[in-house]
C-alpha cells in the first residue's frame, strides 16, 4: 500500500488536478492521497494559502470579507467548472469559509489556522468530488474523524503519539481515501496547522501509521538535485539519499521536503520516493534508511542554503572554568520560549545562531539584558542577517580534505565564513556566513565538488 501526498503546484489548475487523478488511478495501491491547497498557476499568480492568509487578516480587523471569500471560491470554482462538477461542491466550499469566519474569536493564531487550512480541507473535498465523478471509490476524510490530534501549538504543531493508533483505522476502508495536509486537531477540538509546507509532514504521519511500503511524494521536479536549480543552472540529480542526509539538506533550506516529513517514517523504515506530477515516468529520487543504501559514490550530495538567522556572541573571560555556565544560558532562552540552532564555543565564548523568526525586537532586548544581569559576562554581541550552508554526505566520513577544499572555494569567490561546525556524525558541514553571500556560497562549493 502506497502513501502518495501531492504539492501546492500539482493541485492548482484543473489540468493538474486531471494529472493527479490519473497519477493515483494508475496504481490499484496508491490508496491514500494526501493534497495540499492549490498553488501558483503561473509566476505572477497568488497561492491560496497567502489569498487566505488575506482573508483573515481582513476579518480579524473587521473589514468587508466578501471580495476575499470571492476571490478564493473563484480559485476553487474555476477547478471544478473546468472538470465539470457541478455547483454542489463550490457552495460547500463558500459555506465552510463563511462558517470559519463566522467562529473568530479572541485568539489570532487560532484563527489564522483555521483559516490557513481552509485550502487543503477544500483541496480534498473537491479531488474526492472529481474522482467519484469518474466513476471511482472515493471518500474526502477529515483530519479529526480519522484521529489526527496535535499539540496545541498554533502554526508549528506536531502530532500527538495516539495518533498513530487511531489512524491505523483507515486501513479498514475500501475507499480512495483522499486527505487535506498540512493541519489536524488539538485534543480541545480546535484547528492546529504544521508549520508552511507541512502537507509533506502529513504524508510522513499517513504512512507511518498505516505502515505503508512507500510514501510518494509528488512535486514538481524530476529528482532532487545536488543544489537548488534557482541557483544553479542544470544541477546534478541524485537518485539516492539516506534519510540523515536529506534531514540535513531540509533543514539547510532545501524546498523540496519539509524539514520534518522524514520523521514519522525513519524508525521504520518507509522508504519515501520524490516524484513529478508533470513527468510520472521519471523514476525520481528515492529516500531510503542508511542501512539500506549502497556505497556512496560521492563524498558530498547536495548544497543548500538558509538565511534568516543571527548570532549572539556571549564572551566571558575564564567561562571553561565556570560549572553550568551553557545551563543558566540556555535557561534563559527557553524561559523567553526562543529555541535555538546551533551553539558553537571556544574557550571563552560561545555563539548562540537562532532564526530571526523566533526572537523579535523585544523578547531579543530582555535576553541580551538576562545575560549581563544573571552570567555576569564581559560582552554581549548581536549579529543580524546571517544565513546557514550546508554541505551534506555521507561519502564524507571517508575523504580527506573536504572541508579544506570547500574552504578554498570560499576564498577564491571572496566569501567570509563566519563560523563553520561539523556534527559528530560527520554527514554535513555548516558554514556560517553573511547572508548576502548564501547564493555565492552554494555557486561556490557546487563549483569545487560537482563541476
Amino acid at each position: 500500500m502506497k502513501v502518495i501526498k501531492f504539492g501546492g503546484s500539482s493541485m492548482a489548475d484543473a489540468k493538474q488536478f486531471k494529472k493527479v487523478a490519473n497519477i493515483v488511478l494508475s496504481d490499484p495501491e496508491r490508496r491514500v492521497v494526501v493534497v495540499s491547497a492549490p498553488g501558483k498557476r503561473g509566476e505572477n499568480d497568488t497561492k491560496v494559502t497567502d489569498l487566505l492568509i488575506d482573508l483573515a487578516k481582513k476579518a480579524w480587523d473587521g473589514g468587508d470579507v466578501k471580495a476575499g471569500i470571492d476571490t478564493v471560491v473563484a480559485r476553487f470554482e474555476s477547478i471544478a467548472k473546468d472538470l465539470k462538477l457541478g455547483r454542489g461542491i463550490i457552495d460547500t466550499i463558500r459555506d465552510d469559509l463563511n462558517a470559519r469566519i463566522s467562529h473568530k474569536n479572541g485568539n489570532w493564531l487560532k484563527f489564522l489556522d483555521s483559516m490557513k487550512a481552509a485550502g487543503e480541507d477544500n483541496s480534498a473535498k473537491l479531488m474526492a468530488a472529481y474522482l467519484q465523478s469518474r466513476n471511482h471509490n472515493a471518500k474526502y476524510v477529515n483530519p479529526k474523524d480519522a484521529g489526527l490530534f496535535l499539540t496545541e501549538e498554533f502554526g508549528n504543531a506536531q502530532v500527538l503519539p495516539k495518533s498513530y493508533e487511531l489512524l491505523k483505522k483507515l486501513n479498514e476502508m475500501e475507499e480512495i481515501i483522499v486527505f487535506p495536509g498540512f493541519f489536524g486537531y488539538s485534543e480541545e477540538g480546535d484547528v492546529v496547522t504544521f508549520s508552511r509546507g507541512g502537507s509533506d509532514v502529513t504524508g510522513g504521519i499517513l504512512a507511518a501509521a498505516l505502515d505503508a511500503d512507500v510514501y510518494e511524494n509528488f512535486t514538481d521536479v524530476d529528482f532532487v538535485y545536488a543544489a537548488n536549480p534557482h541557483i544553479v543552472d542544470n544541477p546534478f540529480p541524485i537518485p539516492l539519499f539516506t534519510y540523515e542526509e536529506m534531514r540535513e539538506l531540509s533543514y539547510g533550506g532545501f524546498s523540496v521536503l519539509h524539514e520534518e516529513a522524514l520523521a514519522p517514517v525513519y524508525s521504520l523504515g518507509i522508504p519515501v520516493n520524490i516524484r513529478n506530477t508533470n513527468n510520472p515516468d521519471a523514476p525520481g529520487t528515492f529516500i531510503v534508511a542508511d542501512n539500506k543504501a549502497p556505497k556512496s559514490t560521492f563524498p558530498v550530495v547536495g548544497i543548500a542554503a538558509d538565511k534568516g538567522f543571527m548570532t549572539i556572541h556571549v564572551y566571558k573571560y575564564m567561562m571553561n572554568r565556570e560549572i553550568g555556565f551553557g545551563r543558566r544560558l540556555l535557561q534563559i532562552l527557553e524561559e523567553e520560549g526562543i529555541s535555538y540552532e546551533h551553539t558553537p564555543s571556544g574557550i571563552d565564548s560561545i555563539s548562540i545562531i537562532i532564526r530571526e523568526v523566533n526572537c523579535p525586537e523585544d523578547k531579543l532586548e530582555r535576553v541580551v539584558s538576562r545575560i549581563y544581569g544573571t552570567l555576569g559576562v564581559n560582552s554581549v554581541h548581536v549579529v543580524h542577517n546571517q544565513a546557514i550552508v550546508m554541505l551534506v554526505g555521507r561519502g564524507m566520513t571517508k575523504s580527506v580534505g573536504i572541508a579544506a577544499r570547500a574552504a578554498e572555494a570560499f576564498n577564491r569567490s571572496g566569501i567570509n565564513i563566519n563560523m563553520i561546525n561539523q556534527g559528530s556524525s560527520e554527514v554535513s558541514i555548516m558554514f556560517g556566513v553573511d547572508g548576502n553571500d548564501a547564493k555565492p556560497a552554494v555557486k561556490a562549493l557546487y563549483d569545487e565538488f560537482f563541476n
